[in-house]
């Protein structure tokens, strides 16, 4: 036997290492292949030597091809024709985030301070200058009913001053209990319906219940109408035909109580008495804490103890206008507000410390459902349609 055949008989003879992935046909080519290989460097006499020694002599072809039949299949699986796939539902997370907890402002009211002399004087809350003067600037940027169909806008520019003076007290008269819109309305159907205008000679001359479909829309217009009635009679016949020109005098007609007779006063002589407070300015002074007062009187009181006297008439304006857009009676928009923002307000609606967020978090998860029948394999969308 030559060096070359021995050489070839030992390296089939060796135990073969495991094939994996890798059939039997594979490895029978193989092994074919690399005696090819030999044989092509040995004589044509030494091939057929070979050959025949390697046919007698017992090799592990046999065991190769064995081994390499047995090997598991590979782990990458092919999908069955009988299998179909859908989309497990959205799944949805809530995850808690924490929010750091706004501070809220301190109430500071006024304070009631005894000087040496044992008189009374009254200490303006401390913030209140900021406060009011963020209100005025934002007001700047707001449009209210008030700044359009308020009571001191809706006379006639175009009449006389007397009945100027009439037109601003009739209109305040109608706006109890009443949206500015609505006084609005009541007060140019007055004005374009009645002869002559709005005046006192024509609201004297028509009949009540002329007068009460006119106002129809407004709050409590049957009572009204009695009012006007009445108040047109007594500034005829104590008034000289005109308006009062005092506080005591406004408050004595039929259906005036102090707030009208107030802002009367301002926008009919341009006097500033005192300070008209409705509910808005009542209302909005004990949310910022300025006062703890029970009523629109006592609230007026407590202002004009403290607050300069070229405000008494501004006010008015800034906060019924705030109250009518921003700090509403319910459902306050604080997070339009400037001072919320800026965390002067006391009463403004902040956060609770922590807010749940809900995130919602889409998972595409492959589920495998058997079916009896082979079908055609389809993706089921999140929709419910299947993907064709």
């Amino acid at each position: 036997m030559s060096r070359e055949t021995a050489r070839v008989i030992s390296a089939i003879a060796r135990s073969p290492r495991p094939i994996r992935r890798m059939n039997s046909q594979s490895a029978s080519d193989t092994n074919i292949t690399n005696l090819d290989n030999h044989s092509s460097v040995a004589p044509e006499s030494t091939e057929v030597k070979v050959k025949a020694e390697i046919e007698s002599s017992p090799t592990h072809l046999d065991d190769v091809e064995t081994s390499t039949t047995s090997v598991p299949p590979s782990r990458k699986r092919k999908r069955p024709s009988g299998v179909k796939t859908a989309v497990k539902p959205e799944e949805t997370e809530l995850l808690a985030e924490s929010t750091p907890k706004p501070r809220k402002a301190r109430r500071q009211p006024a304070k009631r301070v005894k000087t040496e002399s044992g008189d009374v004087k009254i200490e303006a809350p401390p913030n209140w200058e900021e406060m009011y003067n963020l209100t005025k600037e934002m007001r700047k940027t707001i449009t209210a009913p008030v700044d359009t169909m308020g009571c001191e806008r809706l006379a006639d520019i175009k009449d006389t001053p007397r009945n100027q003076r009439f037109q601003t007290l009739i209109s305040l008269m109608l706006s109890s209990q009443t949206k500015d819109t609505v006084t609005a309305v009541a007060i140019q159907n007055l004005q374009r319906e009645l002869p002559g205008s709005l005046t006192l000679e024509s609201i004297l001359a028509i009949e009540p219940s002329r007068l009460n479909d006119l106002i129809g829309k407004v709050g409590f217009h049957n009572i009204k109408t009695k009012h006007i009635k009445q108040t047109a009679e007594i500034l005829h016949t104590q008034f000289n035909d005109d308006i009062p020109t005092t506080i005591e005098g406004l408050i004595s007609l039929p259906g005036v109580g102090p707030k009208m007779a107030y802002l009367c006063m301002s926008a009919a002589w341009g006097r500033d008495e005192g300070i008209g407070v409705d509910v808005h300015v009542h209302r909005i002074t004990n949310l910022w804490g300025w006062h703890k007062t029970s009523s629109p009187e006592e609230t007026r009181k407590s202002l004009e103890g403290w607050l300069p006297r070229e405000k008494w008439h501004e006010i008015n304006h800034l906060l019924v206008g705030l109250g009518q857009v921003v700090c509403l009676p319910v459902g306050r928009r604080c997070g339009e507000c400037v001072l919320a923002g800026k965390g002067v307000c006391p009463g403004a609606q902040v956060g609770k410390g922590k807010k749940v967020m809900k995130r919602e978090v889409k998972r595409e998860v492959l589920v495998k459902e058997e079916v009896k029948h082979i079908g055609e394999e389809r993706m089921i969308t999140p929709g419910g349609f299947p993907d064709w």
